[in-house]
């Protein structure tokens, strides 16, 4: 009764309920009722059909079982082990079931061994020479094999082979030789050597009939064995320990390291600014251009940067090739929408990278800069991320390129449509405008795992480790620096970026050239640190053993029109006024070079000459412009201006007075 309704030990064979039913309509027999500490028993063979089933499928038949408790077969572990590690020719293990049936066959065996050594011993201890009785045997090897289900022979002869070859060589008797097909593959290791040099020729290559030839031909000249049949040849070059032998040779390194490299499994970031991807690929999209006069269809290539998180499209710079200048336009128009440094930067290490520009300029936007290998779109999302901008977004518009060829789908395109308009084409301006607004829809599309917008979803999230960007720190980071000064001249400071000349000037608040600071720094050598996008204006600074010190900001140099027509309103007041600043710096500094010639005892007049009159400049203009000029000799104080406004109600004589200063 226990065994129908315990349930300890699984589901019940039958209820309690159902068994107590069975008993009063006497389904079963009962042979001793449960009571006084005795169990219930019950006759296994009156049981009903549908409970002995249940009964035998929970427990197993109990015929057999205890037949098998009459006929036991010592467990071997050994031989478990064996066959478990078992290495098959092609590098594979042991199927489980050939396991278990190889390890049945072993314990069998060692039980008729067992048996046949114990025969012998006992006619050795009578002094009986009779052989053993091998009917015995078998008789006892067909019990077992009702029992257990061994797989050895039945016959009389083999079975006696089978146990002289298992005493000899042990365990590997016992696996097929016709296990995998060893027995058809009869390719040594020096012919194998052979079929994979001949595989990895490049000079010339062969097809696999015309490699199965030339191996045949050679083997027949060395003594060897020839292939039978070209599936042997297939087989053994599609065998996994000799597949990676010439599989490079045949498709590829790349190739070759996608299929058997191991691929690591990582998890992405959880915030916006932990890991930006910059990648540069085609711009699948056709414009057109004009080149001797003739039209022609042409790509563009573009740089873009990607927050990884949200696979958001940050900045992108769009380019004839990558190189650094499109990199550090990308990055800067990502950080200009970000307002953040980013934690990471993951790069493939192309477009002029390895530069030391660049290392600086990466190092200086982010703590970690690191570079995966070229052409290895696995460990870059943006290569995945950036198909599906292709597929989702861009090929709407039917100047679509295609898919790039590295795509698993190179979507098709009508060439005879885009040939019949090619006038319609994009031109370069429209095609950057509208690769631009290409990436606010893709922006604006639903992140494929978190069902929210892409911008939506960075802008939500907050990085506490990400860097807030200033404007200072734009200009520390965006603006280039020369290399070499410059020197301001009478005509500005002229530098040079991009095979293109730029020239500025100091200006005061009033936008007027300050001829104050040009008459102190005018010949001295400045460098120039500048924002490449605008050239509206540069810092200028000095360098000495301290390093840079900033001295002033500079504006583009003030030009107008030489020609009265074409002159702008406020051009000739313009014009006017700077001469006028000029005839005044003229002569203030008339005044003071020749207050120091008197101070010290130097002038042409202390010493029998006389001083040169300033050109272009009248007497009655060099009397008023002296009049706002102040002069303060460091011997005896004096204004200069007070003297000559004395001496204008006389004649002009300006060496004359000068020399009563």
């Amino acid at each position: 009764m226990e065994d129908l309704i315990r349930s300890d030990d699984g589901e019940a064979v039958i209820s309690e309920g159902n068994y107590k039913k069975s008993v009063t309509r006497k389904r079963f027999k009962v042979l001793q009722r449960g009571c006084r500490g005795k169990k219930a028993l019950i006759e296994y063979a009156s049981l009903p059909e549908d409970i002995r089933i249940r009964f035998e499928a929970k427990y197993g038949d109990p015929e057999k079982t205890m037949k098998q408790e009459e006929l036991s077969l010592p467990y071997d572990l050994d031989a478990q082990s064996f066959f478990n590690e078992y290495i098959l020719p092609n590098g594979g293990h042991l199927p489980e079931l050939k396991q278990q049936e190889y390890t049945i066959n072993a314990r069998v065996l060692n039980a008729l061994l067992d048996m046949q050594n114990t025969q012998k011993a006992m006619r050795r201890a009578c002094n009986n020479n009779t052989p053993v009785i091998w009917s015995n045997v078998v008789a006892v090897s067909e019990e077992l094999r009702e029992v257990y289900g061994h797989t050895l022979p039945k016959n009389v002869a083999r079975l006696r082979d089978k146990l002289r070859t298992y005493s000899k060589e042990g365990y590997a008797c016992l696996v097929s030789g016709k296990f995998c097909n060893d027995n058809n593959l009869k390719i040594t290791k020096e012919a194998g050597r052979l079929i994979i040099a001949l595989r990895r020729s490049r000079t010339p290559v062969y097809t696999t009939k015309q490699l199965f030839d030339e191996y045949n031909r050679r083997a027949e000249a060395k003594g060897w064995k020839p292939l039978s049949s070209l599936s042997s040849l297939t087989q053994f070059l599609e065998r996994p320990e000799v597949k990676p032998q010439w599989y490079d040779a045949v498709y590829g390194e790349l190739a070759a390291n996608r299929l058997f490299d191991r691929r690591q499994k990582t998890l992405m970031p959880s915030m916006r600014d932990s890991l930006w991807y910059g990648d540069g690929t085609k711009l699948n999209l056709f414009y057109k251009a004009y080149e001797n006069g003739k039209l022609v269809v042409k790509t563009a290539f573009v740089y873009e940067v990607m927050d990884a998180y949200s696979e958001t499209f940050l900045g992108f710079c769009i380019c004839e090739n990558e190189n650094f200048e499109a990199q550090f336009n990308a990055f800067r128009m990502a950080i200009e929408y970000s307002r953040h440094k980013p934690y990471e930067i993951v790069t493939d290490n192309q477009g002029g990278q390895r530069s030391k520009v660049a290392q600086q300029f990466f190092a200086s936007i982010s703590r970690v800069t690191r570079p995966t290998a070229p052409y290895n779109a696995s460990g870059k999302s943006i290569e995945s991320a950036f198909g599906r901008f292709q597929h989702e977004v861009l090929s709407r518009d039917w100047r679509f390129t295609g898919g790039n060829i590295s795509a698993k789908e190179a979507w098709k395109i009508n060439r005879d449509f885009i040939k019949a308009n090619k006038d319609s084409l994009y031109t370069y301006d429209e095609l950057v405008a509208a690769y631009t607004e290409a990436r606010k829809v893709w922006n604006a599309l639903p992140h494929y795992k978190f069902e929210t917008a892409h911008a939506d979803l960075y802008l939500a999230s907050i990085n506490p480790e990400a860097v807030p960007v200033s404007e200072l720190d734009m200009v520390e980071l965006f603006w280039i620096q020369t290399d070499k000064p410059s020197k301001f001249t009478s005509d500005g400071i002229t530098i040079q970026f991009q095979k293109r000349k730029y020239t500025y000037e100091v200006l005061t608040e009033d936008g007027m050239p300050d001829m104050e600071w040009r008459s102190q720094n005018t010949g001295r050598e400045f460098y120039s640190r500048f924002d490449p996008q605008s050239m509206d204006r540069v810092l200028l600074y000095t360098k000495n053993a301290m390093g840079y010190r900033f001295e002033t900001v500079a504006y583009p140099y003030i030009t107008v029109h030489r020609n009265i027509q074409e002159q702008k309103d406020g051009d000739m007041a313009f014009i006017r006024q700077a001469d006028q600043a000029n005839k005044e710096e003229r002569v203030r500094r008339h005044l003071e070079n020749y207050a120091l010639e008197m101070e010290h005892g130097v002038a042409p007049e202390q010493n029998g000459l006389h001083t040169p009159s300033l050109m272009t400049v009248s007497s009655g203009e060099y009397e008023r412009l002296a009049d706002t000029i102040v002069i303060q000799p460091t011997t005896e104080p004096i204004e200069i201006g007070e003297y000559t406004k004395q001496l204008s109600n006389i004649d002009y004589d300006p060496l004359s007075a000068l020399n009563r200063l």
